[in-house]
């Protein structure tokens, strides 16, 4: 009887298939597939009635013919269940396969001209490999139009007649198809199908491609310059004289280089590139690789011919046309490092030229591999959505990330241009030389590159003392990692929407924070070590997560013979050191806790007596009572304590576990030095020590341990665990202090607080608030000397709090700035002023309308990135709602100040106590322009959604948020960023329900009049 029944079964998967086949278009419909697949396994099965079953179950319940029940009995009894699961599956093909063939054909895809197109699938097949691109590319800066010819080199791995690749709003003239590898191969015409929701295009050929044999592919096709900022995309700038300069450059990070050419734009297809870019030859054209040679075309037209690529992705090629102005040096190692940009700023260009050279050198030092290609080239574009990009050989930046002008640029500036240039630069190898397979593990390039600005620049330049602003991106980036709506570091992507949302704090903070705790865990030579292996091993290649890991895997032995500072240490300093030592080390699994669950954890401390007793948690945002996850983290917990300085060390790989310290302690501080991605709560009295520590001898522990803290108090505050006044009485002591990370710490968890009653209109306890942080840090406001003098951290600081005090219209910095002011006005704007108080100075000057129009007047003539920069943020500053409305929209036109600075004035705007309104309308009114313009999914898009939402506390507001995205359906609705602010909103409503009154009070305690 079961054989019968196998029989017939088979003679179903049989007619069904032919039956589709007969239909002629059902070759690449779901149904054929689905029952090839299921004959193949009732053949392999035939001898195993379990296997049978567990493969064929599963095709059942999706359709509703087995029960759970009866999913539970074929497992326990699967003889029994045989006859019921063939019985099952003859009825399903015999009703359903028409149906199943036909929905099949209904969703099959249609190209654009009526005709089915042959792939469903976002991704590209496998079959068809590139293997070298040779691109003729002319763009006309006149018409604002380019025309290509690319031609393709390319090997099947299995017999095909079509070939899928990439293609976005290019028009394409020609295709052919060129068999054997010369260039003088007879041509043979191909057929073009487009499917634009794919962004592909299908070329069909007359005979099937032959597998392992080189073919090429010729293609012509045209294209508009791009009004976005990625893609083959227009650039413009205005002379010294006010003459307006077209230029052209690309980007093409994530899913963009299918713009300016036909392609297989996924990273795994690497190839190599031989470029050719015909311009105006009053033009200057830069490429990836050096210039080999120029050729007249015509006596208006010259081609540059650049050298041969080495083997990479196609998001990395990058062009240039422009008419810019450079400066180079050479390296120890001659390569050569040039900087380019307009030709009146070339003179802003040399501290990111020498910051260039000695980083290039320390990466080549660091990784132990030679940087591959004969020179770098960093080029300064006008107009760019991004901070910076890292296309390889051609470094392309945002002005104010790259130029640095010494009369006006800040201490801030300067860090932040070396941040920016050691990150592209540490992208040569991590992203460039070495590539993540998928998008899905983007951390492998952004956490990475993050991580190394942290690394290089401590060397390179420790007097920026670049970990003052490092760990304050960890504190950051868990603000949106507690938020349910949160991701892996590792995670899925498919469609460019979704990629590009891939590229977020999660990816590049916090990618960054857990890779400097693993440099911790294991020391920083067997790290290095670890790393080098995985360069080494994976050079032009593409890698996923665990191949990171099984790198750094024998790196550091189990039985920890290593002599190395850290987890990978023989000494002993502790009995305690050696607890991670009892299993060995396993890096793979301990990270996989850390890079394939979202969030992080939170661990509780409780002592009695010599006991610590340690529990870890899920830390989430809005679960004060709700139920917990079951996710558990392999945690690198380090402590320190009243009776020792020595960091003590512990590995917890369980949801609990305890320690017996050698003598009882005052206090116990864990997460030394900030280097754990995870916050702590203490129990019982833990926090009131640690709070009478900070108190009477705050200086005991670390700025950082100081501002972790803060931190953690005021963490534990959203999730019930810490009153808001034991957190309020411990910032207290900032009375004292003098280090930056605390302040911007409790500045980063105070301010907030205020700007959500500016969203409630609760003036009373809002003012008394504003008056209680201006008293706790009066004494060190009052200190600053309004001058560039002292270290770049001290700088930093003098400029935000003398920004902090003047908004908040304290007297005497309102006073002091207006005086800059009066005389900078006076001066006409040719009055030079303090660097790091300019800001201030501008936001002062900007209260009023005759300093507003004469902000904006000096903006429109102002040479200098920075000083634009700071003219903007004053405007935005302003009371006036009329301006700010007016800001808005000339900011969004761009023809005075570029569309490339609307997100911040939108952001700075929506922060603004009288603006908040006016910028979540904008955004609502031209969201559909917005996107257009910056990008479905992109960070700029996040940044201005949260900018003008996450800070309203009121249902009213929530409604109106959900509302309005609800309304976008593919258009927003899905958005991570939507999820992440309507949370936020749910959370900030919830914190001021549970914590307003308790404010108020405590504003009223007697403690604060001795501030």
């Amino acid at each position: 009887m079961t054989a019968s029944l196998w029989v017939q079964v088979l003679q179903r998967l049989k007619a069904a298939a032919a039956a589709a086949a007969a239909r002629g278009r059902g070759s690449r419909s779901q149904a054929p597939r689905l029952h090839t697949a299921t004959g193949v396994i009732f053949l392999k099965c035939a001898l195993d009635p379990k296997t049978f079953l567990l493969k064929t179950q599963w095709l059942l319940i999706a359709v509703g013919n087995l029960s759970k029940k009866m999913l539970s009995l074929s497992i326990k009894r699967p003889c029994a269940t045989m006859l019921f699961v063939l019985s099952s599956l003859l009825i399903l093909l015999t009703v359903s396969t028409p149906s199943w063939c036909q929905s099949g054909e209904t969703a099959s895809p249609k190209a654009s001209n009526g005709t089915p197109f042959p792939w469903d699938k976002m991704r590209l097949p496998e079959h068809i490999i590139p293997v070298h691109y040779h691109l003729m590319i002319h763009a006309n800066l006149t018409t604002l139009t380019f025309e290509g010819t690319i031609e393709i080199e390319l090997r099947a791995s299995q017999p095909t007649s079509t070939i899928i690749l990439h293609s976005h709003q290019l028009q394409i003239s020609k295709a052919a198809l060129k068999r054997g590898g010369g260039e003088k191969q007879p041509e043979e015409p191909l057929r073009v199908l487009e499917y634009p929701p794919h962004e592909q295009i299908a070329l069909l050929a007359p005979e099937p491609l032959g597998v392992g044999l080189p073919y090429r592919v010729v293609l012509e096709y045209a294209g508009n310059l791009s009004e976005t900022f990625h893609g083959f995309y227009k650039s413009t700038y205005r002379t010294k004289e006010g003459e307006m300069r077209i230029l052209a450059s690309t980007h093409f990070e994530p899913t963009a280089a299918r713009m300016a050419f036909p392609c297989f734009d996924e990273p795994a297809f690497k190839a190599s590139f031989s470029i050719k870019i015909r311009r105006d030859p009053r033009h200057l054209a830069i490429s990836n690789m050096p210039l080999v040679k120029s050729v007249t075309v015509t006596e208006e037209l010259t081609e540059d011919h650049f050298d041969v690529t080495v083997k990479m992705s196609t998001y990395l090629v990058a062009f240039i046309i422009s008419d810019f102005k450079s400066v180079s040096k050479m390296t120890k190692s001659r390569v050569k490092v040039s900087v380019y940009a307009v030709p009146y700023k070339i003179n802003q260009a040399n501290y990111a030229l020498d910051a260039a050279v000695t980083l290039l050198e320390f990466y080549e030092d660091y990784f132990s591999i030679p940087y591959p290609l004969p020179k770098q080239d960093l080029a300064a574009i006008p107009d760019f959505q991004s901070g910076a990009m890292e296309n390889w050989g051609l470094t392309t930046y945002r002005e104010s990330a790259l130029l640095f002008d010494a009369e006006k640029s800040s201490a801030s500036d300067k860090l932040h241009i070396t941040l920016v240039v050691s990150h592209e630069l540490a992208h040569q190898w991590f992203g460039n030389l070495v590539t993540m397979e998928w998008w899905n593990d983007i951390w492998l390039n952004e956490g990475f590159a993050k991580f190394m600005e942290f690394v290089s620049v401590s060397v390179t330049h420790p007097e920026l003392k670049v970990e003052d602003y490092f760990f304050g991106k960890c504190f950051n980036v868990m603000e949106i990692d507690a938020l349910n709506s949160s991701h892996p570091v590792s995670t899925v992507a498919e469609n460019p929407a979704q990629i590009q949302e891939l590229f977020d704090d999660v990816s590049y903070e916090k990618g960054a924070c857990i890779l400097n705790m693993l440099r911790e865990y294991l020391s920083a030579d067997a790290f290095k070590s670890g790393i080098v292996q995985y360069l080494q091993k994976y050079s032009y290649k593409n890698t996923r997560n665990e191949d990171l890991w099984n790198s750094m895997a024998s790196i550091c032995p189990a039985d920890g013979t290593q002599g190395m500072d850290g987890f990978c240490s023989n000494g002993q300093r502790s009995s305690l050191s050696s607890h991670w030592r009892r299993e060995g080390l396993d890096v793979k699994t301990m990270m996989d806790t850390w890079t394939l669950q979202k969030g992080f954890p939170m661990i509780t401390i409780t002592v009695r007596g010599r006991t610590v007793h340690m529990e870890q948690e899920h830390y989430r945002k809005g679960s004060d009572g709700g139920p917990q996850t079951r996710y558990l983290w392999h945690v690198p917990l380090t402590f320190i304590t009243s009776k020792s300085d020595s960091v003590h060390r512990f590995l917890l790989k369980t949801k609990t576990d305890v320690l017996i310290l050698p003598e009882e302690v005052e206090w116990i501080k864990f997460n030394v030095g900030m280097n754990g991605y995870y916050i702590v709560h203490y129990e019982d009295d833990g926090w009131d020590s640690l709070t009478g520590l900070l108190k009477g001898a705050h200086t005991a522990i670390s700025s950082h341990d100081r501002a972790s803290l803060i931190n953690n108090a005021f963490q534990l505050v959203s999730i019930g665990k810490l009153s808001i006044e034991k957190a309020l009485d411990l910032t207290l002591y900032l009375k004292h202090e003098t280090e930056i990370m605390p302040v911007f710490q409790g500045l980063n968890e105070l301010i907030p607080i205020y700007k959500l009653m500016e969203k409630r209109d609760m003036n009373e306890v809002e003012t008394q608030f504003k008056a209680f942080l201006i008293r706790l840090l009066k004494d060190l406001i009052d200190k600053q000397t309004w001058t560039d003098s002292g270290s770049i951290s001290e700088r930093m600081l003098q400029s935000q709090l003398l920004l902090f005090a003047c908004v908040r219209r304290y007297p005497p910095c309102v006073q002091r700035a207006e005086g800059f002011f009066r005389a900078w006005k006076e001066a006409n704007g040719n009055l030079r002023l303090p660097s790091d108080v300019a800001l201030t100075v501008f936001a002062v000057g900007a209260q009023n309308p005759e300093g507003w129009d004469f902000l904006y007047n000096k903006y429109q003539s102002s040479l200098s990135s920075t000083e634009k920069t700071q003219i903007v943020f004053a405007l935005c500053v302003s009371q006036d709602k009329e301006k700010l409305q007016w800001l808005l929209d000339q900011s969004f036109k761009g023809d005075i100040i570029k569309t490339q600075e609307f997100p911040d004035i939108l952001g700075t705007i929506g922060r603004n106590p009288v603006g908040y309104p006016l910028a979540w309308k904008f955004l609502r009114e031209n969201w559909d322009k917005l996107v257009q313009k910056f990008g479905l999914g992109s960070s700029t898009i996040a940044n201005m959604v949260m900018g003008t939402t996450d800070q309203f506390s009121t249902r009213a507001k929530l409604e109106e948020v959900k509302g309005f995205f609800s309304s976008l359906k593919e258009n927003g609705s899905q958005l991570r960023c939507v999820q992440q602010t309507i949370e936020a909103i749910e959370e900030n409503i919830r914190w001021m329900d549970k914590n307003f009154d308790k404010i108020r009070v405590w504003l009223q305690n007697e403690k604060l009049e001795l501030l």
